[in-house]
């Protein structure tokens, strides 16, 4: 399903609904950060999704994670909290979600890299090489967020 995601467009449709969601910034020892490129956008993007009923945020970010790179991980902190109503996600099937999602901070604990139905590469990258990849802004921020080590206002 494709999906086009609006950030303070006045174009952007309105939000008929709020999904709880979480993402990772997976870093290796090495200090490298997790990327897929996405099948619904072709951008670069963190793992990260909805979470299901009977799960926490933190396991939401672990299980999205696995499901979407083949890796194992465990959570050891907190990039931010991001819930822009200036934000949504468009989807083909009429769905306009506003974002409302915790940004983890994670670390490969097991697993094989390997890409899913969800994306078309997964790859380790130096911090410096993310800056030339094509992302939509809400990940970008994160990921800069992430490289400032400082968390972001609530908001």
């Amino acid at each position: 399903m494709g999906r086009r995601d609006y950030e303070n467009d006045p174009h952007a449709p309105a939000a008929n609904s709020l999904v709880p969601a979480a993402s990772a910034v997976v870093i290796d020892e090495a200090g490298r950060i997790l990327l897929q490129r996405r099948v619904d956008n072709g951008m670069w993007a963190l793992p990260g999704g909805a979470m299901n009923l009977g799960e926490s945020l933190p396991e939401c970010a672990v299980r999205e994670t696995r499901e979407e790179t083949g890796l194992d991980v465990e959570v050891v902190g907190i990039v931010g909290t991001y819930s822009n109503p200036r934000h949504v996600f468009a989807y083909d099937d009429g769905e306009v979600r506003q974002e409302f999602s915790i940004c983890f901070l994670a670390r490969p604990v097991g697993g094989r890299l390997t890409v899913s139905e969800e994306s078309t590469e997964v790859r380790w990258f130096e911090p410096s090489a993310v800056d030339a990849l094509p992302m939509v802004s809400g990940v970008r921020k994160r990921v800069n967020d992430w490289r400032s080590g400082v968390m972001p206002a609530i908001g």
